[in-house]
């Protein structure tokens, strides 16, 4: 793509989330003004990548101000009401990754020093929920019962956001020995998950289980060419992307911009660009993306276009043209 229409796009892109953006800074999933915290990360990574820095701040101020004394964010929030009281591990570990996105593009050390807090508090908060094989358990319930199951996404999800955490610590210049330790058992889940994970639910059909242990950062190359080469065989439609889940004929926007982040882990440049250039016609004639296309009907299904489908596209985009300083951010491990 010409390196011009990449700015365009991007800069489109971070426009649409910062005119959907709350004045307290929490940021709505859709236009129907809910929220998880995962969806508001994601969407407020994008307001960074694109040139937003106040905004992204606020975004994460509001982080800050909402988080539960444990640590947690709730499940779902409504004007920053939460209306669904569960906690989501991994909502509460992506904190890390944003945080680590603003060190990435600003270098500031204050403002790092300044979110200590809450990044500890989410930590110890994932700390908490380790088992014994090293996966971390995904939910707590509304009354605080613990849900036994364990999801590889989501635990891929929350060993990226403790090597962010990591590299931050170095910036406070703290001890980060059981955070090491966390780190050192849930790889092990990862990189060995039979009868780790989904234990109360096949999620087989589900493409990010095919492809997030990639975005992990802990397996070798390898280990993410497999995962690789699965999710293109069940997932991938030519020429339009990745589905969802294998069974449905229907092609999403997010899964496949993560894909692509994949992609570009294991060196599979050519094939990124692809799948980047193919999935961006999924949008609106403003470029802004739809969540997805259902290839049977030939319609944009559903019809609502999420901010955090809007940044997974920024971070795709900037995974691959090497945008910002933070486009290593998935890459590295």
């Amino acid at each position: 793509m010409n390196p011009d229409k990449v700015v365009t796009q991007i800069k489109n892109l971070g426009e649409f989330i910062k005119n959907n953006q709350n004045s307290d800074g929490s940021i709505p999933s859709t236009d129907e003004g809910e929220h998880d915290h995962w969806d508001h990360l994601e969407s407020a990574m994008g307001l960074a990548i694109s040139g937003f820095r106040d905004e992204f701040e606020a975004a994460l101020d509001w982080s800050k101000s909402n988080q539960n004394p444990d640590g947690s964010w709730y499940e779902l929030y409504s004007s920053s009401s939460p209306i669904e009281m569960n906690k989501q591990s991994n909502h509460a570990s992506y904190f890390a990754v944003a945080l680590f996105c603003h060190y990435l593009l600003y270098k500031d050390h204050t403002y790092i020093n300044s979110m200590q807090e809450p990044l500890t508090r989410c930590l110890s908060f994932i700390s908490s929920l380790q088992s014994k094989s090293g996966a971390i358990i995904w939910n707590i319930d509304e009354k605080g019962n613990k849900d036994f199951d364990y999801l590889l996404t989501g635990n891929s999800s929350i060993a990226k956001s403790i090597q962010s955490a990591l590299h931050l610590y170095k910036v406070i210049g703290e001890e980060t020995n059981l955070l090491k330790e966390l780190l050192i058992n849930l790889t092990d889940a990862i990189k060995n998950p039979s009868n780790k994970f989904d234990k109360k639910k096949d999620r087989s059909r589900f493409s990010m289980d095919s492809y997030y242990p990639v975005l992990s950062g802990v397996l070798d190359k390898s280990e993410e060419t497999k995962y690789i080469k699965q999710t293109l065989e069940k997932f991938y439609v030519s020429d339009l992307g990745i589905k969802c889940v294998s069974d449905q004929p229907w092609v999403t926007v997010a899964e496949t911009c993560e894909f692509v982040i994949a992609l570009m882990k294991v060196d599979e440049k050519d094939l990124a660009k692809k799948l980047l250039t193919d999935v961006i016609q999924i949008s609106d004639e403003n470029m802004i993306p739809y969540m997805g296309w259902q290839y049977k009907e030939k319609i944009f299904w559903p019809e609502e276009q999420p901010n955090w489908t809007a940044g997974a596209e920024i971070l795709a985009f900037d995974a691959v043209y090497k945008y910002s300083t933070a486009s290593e951010i998935f890459l590295a491990n």
